[in-house]
């Protein structure tokens, strides 16, 4: 059995804490938030995110980062803008043996950077392992029966994380594609973004069925100009991660569309929602389609209506105006 350190104590990183107990191994949970510590431990339930969810008793909290010094696995699972400065934090006490998971869905804003890379520059002696899928932690928590991917450039690294982690109601996948299953969990919240105004502005299903298929080429075609494999965006990363992404009660990113399209400034939207993965990546997806040549047209106006205040209404009229074209002469998936 494994000793696993987890690094935030968020909703994602709880619900796959409890799966790695209950597979046997022995867990320990940090936070920088000594209050939500304190709640845990005293309610073993973290009411802010994962609320009516009981932690087991064997899983250990605290604010001391010391727990990473014998971990086997270390599991990132702290937001896309937290990843570099907790990788940081560790290199001095991390084994050089030990497994870096990362379970955040982002690209980091101020290089635009894949995660992996991030923590690679941090801790270039450990291995990292992407674990990714479409996945909530409302449901894992639950055991309800779920898929995921993990995608290291060391295949013996994601072996070692697939057989830790997996059991019947968390079954994973091996993908050699780490650019593509990073891309896909990133990207993905876009569109769901849009999904979410779409389905605020009572659009209907055709609507957001068009967005979510048409983002799909989008993702796939700035993923393969950075040199992911198109089949990735078919897979569960892809296709599958933006299905619940844009249609699930428990995604953030569609509620923010959602509160978007009622007229509530992004600020604000963060602030009521929390982490929005979506707003970052947008910002990244359009610099890097314009770096890359790559024509991102959802994106291009989920960035204008997030960054320069442009109205939900206009922004699809003008989606709409665009020249008819062959569905068949971009990139698609297979």
């Amino acid at each position: 059995m494994s000793k696993i350190a987890f690094l935030g104590s968020g909703a994602w990183g709880i619900a796959v804490a409890m799966v790695a107990y209950n597979n046997k191994h022995t867990v320990k949970m940090w936070s920088k938030f000594p209050e939500e510590i304190d709640e845990i431990n005293r309610t073993r339930e973290n009411s802010r995110c994962l609320k009516n969810v009981k932690i087991p008793e064997g899983i250990e909290f605290t604010t001391n980062l010391s727990i990473v010094e014998d971990a086997d696995i270390v599991v990132i699972g702290v937001p896309s803008i937290g990843v570099r400065n907790v990788s940081a934090s560790i290199k001095n006490i991390i084994n050089k043996d030990a497994i870096i998971v990362n379970l955040a869905k982002g690209l980091e804003k101020e290089t635009l950077k894949r995660l992996s890379e991030v923590i690679k520059e941090e801790l270039p002696d450990n291995d990292v392992v992407v674990l990714s899928g479409p996945t909530h932690a409302e449901e894992v928590s639950r055991g309800v029966p779920s898929l995921l991917v993990v995608s290291s450039l060391n295949p013996d690294a994601a072996l070692k994380v697939q057989k830790t982690f997996m059991c019947q109601n968390f079954r994973i996948y091996k993908n050699d594609d780490i650019v593509g299953v990073e891309l896909g969990g990133a990207l993905k919240n876009i569109i769901a973004i849009a999904a979410g105004i779409a389905d605020e502005l009572k659009l209907g299903d055709n609507t957001v069925a068009a967005l979510m298929t048409r983002g799909l080429t989008e993702i796939a075609r700035l993923g393969v100009a950075m040199g992911a494999n198109k089949e990735t965006f078919a897979g569960l990363t892809g296709v599958g991660d933006l299905i619940v992404t844009c249609t699930s009660k428990h995604s953030r990113n569609r509620r923010a569309g959602s509160l978007i399209a009622k007229g509530m400034k992004i600020e604000d939207v963060i602030k009521e929602v929390g982490t929005v993965e979506g707003y970052f990546a947008t910002l990244s997806a359009k610099t890097f389609a314009q770096s890359h040549n790559v024509y991102m047209p959802i994106t291009e106006q989920c960035y204008a209506i997030m960054y320069e205040n442009k109205d939900v209404k206009t922004a699809i009229n003008d989606l709409l105006d665009g020249q008819g074209k062959d569905e068949h002469e971009e990139i698609w998936l297979l």
